[in-house]
């Protein structure tokens, strides 16, 4: 049983405000997993004027001392990599194999990036007779959720610092314990006092008066579209930068010269991983009418194979997160159903010989159009749509008719269409073939946010953009 009964603010591990706690529910076993200490406002200011103070000196610090943070972060995050695993997996459900492997890279990716990016970053330029400066914006709240923790954590955390800013992060109180060992890591590197703080808490007690308060400068938000309207609000009294990563409903397009079975079998296993808890899954998948048949064959194929089960074993998908999210996802597939569509595997319920633990069945729907509501809502949860496309105007027209725009695949051999497709696609990633990479920005059009995060570009969030006029070179100067 863990017990996490301390913030970290002003470089000190303190007893928070009040002695209230919140448990932590394992996913797989429905058991508390844990404590951890509720944050309250008193809290949250207690950390912002730490975060204030120390903005002073830091936001003034060379790029040299940055670097040395983050490479001193560097090393005590490999320290870490198998406690961050097994809070990840105890937490949230990720299998062993993920939370060791992609869940706990993610984080030493976004790292290794950041540390990359500013030894290149430049944060000043000449344009004419002007000196234009990139400044850090101030104090910021970081308002991380539950499904890649150290991802969200690390894009928001790592630029803050690289660009001279100071800040507070609350993680999801649903993945509380692994935002609790990042912080040691940075504790044990050596994060000067004040530079980086830790409140937990849920979005009433500690979200509403961070995003709130009058001396933080930004608010970074990766979550829910409904709670990123709620931060919204709450942070336009201020008119602080918001910015935000929200839901998705991403396209996959299959073209006709695609492998159709393999592309539809790596589609359904990569849109499955993390028991689909990602917000830039492909969960509409788009394939030729004309093939509909044939890529339902394959897609059942494909979720059947799909291992579920105790995430400490030796399984491909472990539960969902919680109780709730495994009621909505339970009333979405209920939804499909009501308005026509077909299972063709999966469906309501718990798998077999899974009596306990907030385990949902593989699902894929075909028979099914863009208009109904498992096609427009985001499930978040292992649930494919499978949708017919007449040609490739009408797969961009399905594509585009979302209210989201965070992702969108293209799969095909010629690559001169598929990136022609790629380009009409309105969302902020478009992936072709599969692939990753850790520099390219990441964001959504839309109702999928605003802002980007993700290497250099993700340092731009944290910047302010200052023109300081008087630098016309000599010569000019001396002939005026």
């Amino acid at each position: 049983m863990r017990e996490y009964s301390k913030f970290y603010i002003d470089g000190q591990w303190v007893d928070p405000a009040t002695s209230q706690t919140f448990e932590v529910i394992n996913p797989a076993t429905e058991q508390v997993a844990g404590t951890v200490a509720q944050g309250s406002a008193a809290d949250v200011d207690t950390a912002v004027a730490a975060a204030r103070k120390a903005f002073g000196s830091w936001s003034q610090s060379q790029v040299g001392e940055r670097l040395d943070l983050l490479r001193a972060i560097q090393v005590e995050y490999e320290k870490r990599r198998g406690d961050l695993a097994a809070a990840i997996t105890e937490e949230m459900g990720a299998p062993a194999s993920l939370a060791n492997s992609f869940q706990v890279d993610l984080g030493a990716g976004h790292l290794a990036t950041a540390i990359g990016a500013l030894e290149n970053y430049s944060f000043s330029e000449q344009r004419g007779a002007s000196l234009v400066v990139k400044e850090p914006i101030g104090v910021c709240g970081l308002i991380t959720p539950w499904n890649w923790p150290l991802n969200q954590i690390s894009i928001k955390v790592f630029p803050a610092i690289a660009t001279g800013c100071t800040s507070i992060l609350k993680p999801s109180e649903q993945s509380p314990f692994s935002g609790q060992i990042f912080t040691e890591i940075l504790a044990a590197a050596g994060v000067p006092a004040g530079v980086f703080n830790l409140v937990q808490g849920d979005g009433p007690s500690v979200g509403v008066p961070l995003s709130a308060h009058p001396d933080v400068d930004m608010i970074s938000f990766t979550g829910s579209t409904r709670a990123g309207v709620e931060i919204a609000r709450n942070a336009a009294p201020t008119v602080k930068r918001v910015a935000q990563e929200l839901g998705g409903k991403s396209p996959n397009i299959i073209l006709d010269d695609a492998d159709l079975a393999a592309s539809v079998t790596s589609s359904v296993l990569t849109m499955m991983n993390n028991s689909g808890q990602t917000c830039s899954a492909g969960t509409r998948m788009l394939v030729p009418a004309s093939r509909l048949a044939e890529a339902v064959a394959a897609a059942k194929e494909a979720a059947e194979q799909i291992t579920v089960g105790d995430p400490t074993g030796e399984v491909a998908m472990g539960p969902v997160v919680s109780g709730a999210q495994f009621e909505k996802i339970q009333a979405l597939i209920a939804k499909g159903i009501d308005e026509g569509a077909t299972v063709v595997t999966g469906g309501p319920g718990r798998p077999d010989g899974l009596e306990s633990g907030y385990y949902v069945k593989p699902t894929i729907f075909s028979d099914a159009t863009n208009e109904m509501t498992i096609a427009r809502e985001e499930i978040f949860g292992p649930v494919l749509v499978l949708l017919g496309y007449n040609d490739i105007e009408h797969a961009v027209e399905i594509a585009n008719d979302t209210e989201y725009g965070l992702a969108g695949y293209v799969t095909g051999t010629d690559m001169e269409q598929a990136r022609a497709i790629a380009r009409r696609i309105r969302a902020g990633s478009v992936i072709i073939n599969d692939g990753f990479d850790f520099a390219a920005p990441f964001g959504g059009y839309g109702r999928s946010g605003n802002g980007r995060e993700w290497g250099a570009d993700g340092f731009a969030e944290y910047l302010e953009t200052k023109s300081i006029l008087g630098y016309a070179p000599e010569s000019a100067a001396a002939a005026g």
